[in-house]
């Protein structure tokens, strides 16, 4: 269901069809709703009238993380705009595509905070397999037109995923970094499982250093492993 260069193809209502059956049985209310269906029609609508839409799997990050593995959500805004840049996870660009500035500025991070060596790869898909869900709120867009499948049905859906998984009684992580991200906050709070929710500015050249809090330096990495040793958990190698 991918094209050449790094677009969508085919229909956004079969990648959703694509999805685990872990995931539909725990979205099935959010997949049913009138949002998601006005969604569908929108970016279908959008790839019949031409426009190159990114990323080519958009529900990657959930194809790759179950809810039972999830122990640690980084919610993200939405993908890269640029060709080739973004494929479905959260901050990540695939193999041999230059990693872009907020996640340069989540490399000076790793860095400063968990002492991980310079990275030559942009790929975070890796952590996924550790159980970090790389979680866009929305999860397409326009080439160059940052921002653009916003406001469509994403956000109910992803809200769904983050209260689906919140829900679950295993203690979990959520990095929340910048505006849009934080919003998903109240599809976590009100559970009964003791989650740790930390955040941020975005990290993002424009706000990663701009109090009252920056990104660098906020050690979100060194503390989600300490809470998840705290439980019992397996801390995450942020370095791999």
């Amino acid at each position: 269901m991918s094209a050449a260069g790094g677009a969508l193809s085919g229909s956004l209502r079969a990648h959703l069809a694509a999805l685990p059956w872990e995931w539909r049985q725990c979205l099935a209310t959010a997949l049913a709703a009138e949002t998601t269906r006005l969604l569908v029609e929108f970016v279908d609508g959008r790839i019949a009238a031409g426009a190159t839409v990114y990323p080519p799997q958009p529900l990657a990050a959930l194809q790759a993380c179950l809810p039972a593995d999830v122990r640690v959500v980084i919610l993200g805004q939405d993908p890269y705009h640029g060709p080739g840049q973004a494929h479905g996870f959260a901050f990540s660009v695939p193999e041999g595509v230059r990693p872009p500035p907020s996640l340069r500025n989540i490399f000076l991070e790793l860095s400063r905070d968990c002492a991980c060596p310079p990275r030559r790869s942009g790929n975070l898909a890796a952590w996924c397999h550790q159980g970090v869900l790389l979680l866009n709120s929305v999860l397409t867009v326009e080439a160059g037109r940052p921002g653009s499948h916003a406001e469509r049905g994403w956000e109910p859906l992803t809200d769904a995923v983050v209260a689906a998984v919140a829900a679950l009684p295993a203690a979990k992580v959520f990095l929340l970094w910048g505006a849009q991200a934080q919003n998903k906050r109240e599809q976590i709070e009100g559970t009964s499982a003791p989650h740790l929710v930390l955040t941020a500015n975005h990290p993002s050249p424009l706000s990663a250093r701009r109090p009252p809090q920056p990104f660098l330096g906020c050690g979100h990495f060194s503390q989600a492993n300490r809470y998840l040793a705290s439980r019992g958990l397996v801390p995450i190698n942020w370095c791999h």
